[in-house]
């Protein structure tokens, strides 16, 4: 086997398409934990997650540009990966966890079913912050700049 290097911008494309791809398809398998689910329309909930997931990317990009801007330097992502990794991952979460709590408690745009377990302390759902943990941790590994290939 032999490592292939992949360059910078091809790991901000390969980490674009996963959360994009991954964002979706957990937008619409969590969407039962939410109000919206019981309430709204088939065309609704569509929109919603969809929606969503647009807001998701932007904000997985936004994380991963702004650890960038912060942590990264010119030999990105050969030399600090890991450590830009886990600042976006991080500052992803803390946005999501922020936003959850905005648009529940202070907007009222959304809410959650019985169904959503929420984690004490912080009031937000465990469903969206596991998704801001287990998503942006599988996009990075798989957007990594070194595979193996045969």
């Amino acid at each position: 086997m032999v490592a292939v290097e992949i360059g910078w911008l091809n790991v901000l494309r390969r980490y674009l398409v996963a959360i994009a791809v991954g964002n979706l398809i957990w937008e619409f398998a969590h969407m039962p934990l939410y109000t919206l689910w019981e309430t709204g329309s088939r065309g609704e909930i569509v929109f919603a997650a969809v929606h969503c997931t647009g807001g998701d990317i932007l904000i997985a990009m936004s994380a991963l540009l702004a650890a960038l801007f912060l942590l990264g330097s010119n030999q990105w992502p050969a030399a600090g990966y890991r450590r830009v990794g886990l600042a976006a991952i991080a500052l992803g979460l803390a946005y999501a966890v922020f936003s959850e709590w905005l648009n529940i408690e202070v907007r009222e745009a959304w809410g959650y079913r019985d169904l959503m377990p929420v984690i004490p302390l912080i009031d937000a759902g465990l469903s969206p912050v596991a998704q801001w943990i287990v998503l942006p941790v599988l996009a990075l590994w798989w957007a990594a700049p070194s595979k193996e290939m045969p």
